[in-house]
């Protein structure tokens, strides 16, 4: 299978802070990958890399048979579906559903004068109903839970049929049955062979969907750990991560991770 992300000693400076540090990492088609990693670990300045947000210190980054430095990230962005918190702050909340969807045909957020043909509203229209929230077309984005609008923010990023799929974070600030119920749409796209090669961002490995393939640990900007998700989601590997011990779970396709509590030796 074909590479969609190669980053290849990729280091991250501002300042004085490193915040990744001779990164080697492949993606390739057809892989669903997710990102674990403590607070400042540099997962999102991964992501900000892989979406050809911002260039690498050092190093090289391969994005879609592309190099950054040497292509119009301009070009580059609209073949890459992106999720995150900073770009849902940034769609105006009067906004209506579907129109927040079909506006990523032309890379705007909010509806101007641009016009859409009737393809265009057709795939908006499945991809809402893709992840559970057709019925939300007719909303405004302001009115839709925190749950619903992680629902639209999928759907908008795969509008354009994107080569990769990046996940910030797309669980975060969910309760107990948001969480729950995109973990599921989560996992039908992943189990999609249709679906483009996926990364996602998380702190937590109960987030992690059944039918992802691969995982990548970081600490510290660090790489600890990348490869196939049974090869690497293991209880030293994540305690390393993590800076403490942890018992891991892996139960019915999902996983679970607690502190590791020393055993009384009376």
């Amino acid at each position: 299978m074909d590479a969609v992300l190669e980053l290849a000693d990729v280091t991250v400076r501002r300042g004085e802070s490193t915040l990744l540090d001779g990164v080697d990492w492949t993606v390739r088609e057809g892989e669903r990958w997710v990102v674990l990693g403590p607070n400042g670990a540099g997962k999102t300045t991964l992501l900000q890399v892989a979406s050809a947000l911002i260039h690498p210190t050092s190093g090289v980054a391969g994005i879609l048979g592309e190099v950054l430095g040497t292509v119009d990230v301009f070009e580059l962005r609209p073949r890459i579906g992106l999720t995150s918190a900073a770009l849902a702050e940034r769609v105006p909340r009067a906004e209506r559903v579907h129109d927040v969807v079909v506006s990523a045909s032309y890379g705007v957020i909010g509806r101007w004068r641009e016009r859409y043909d009737e393809l265009d509203h057709e795939r908006a229209g499945e991809l809402l109903q893709d992840v559970g929230a057709a019925h939300l077309r007719d909303r405004t984005f302001g009115t839709l839970s925190e749950g619903e609008r992680k629902r639209v923010q999928i759907a908008r990023a795969l509008m354009t049929d994107p080569e990769l799929l990046l996940l910030d974070e797309p669980a975060a600030g969910l309760d107990l049955g948001g969480r729950e119920d995109l973990v599921s749409t989560l996992s039908a796209l992943a189990q999609d062979a249709a679906a483009p090669a996926t990364v996602l961002v998380s702190h937590h490995v109960e987030e992690i969907p059944p039918g992802f393939t691969h995982a990548l640990l970081l600490r510290g900007g660090h790489v600890v750990a990348a490869g196939a998700v049974a090869d690497v989601l293991r209880e030293d590997v994540l305690s390393d991560t993590f800076s403490m011990p942890l018992r891991l779970r892996h139960e019915d396709g999902r996983w679970a991770a607690r502190r590791a509590v020393p055993r009384s030796s009376s």
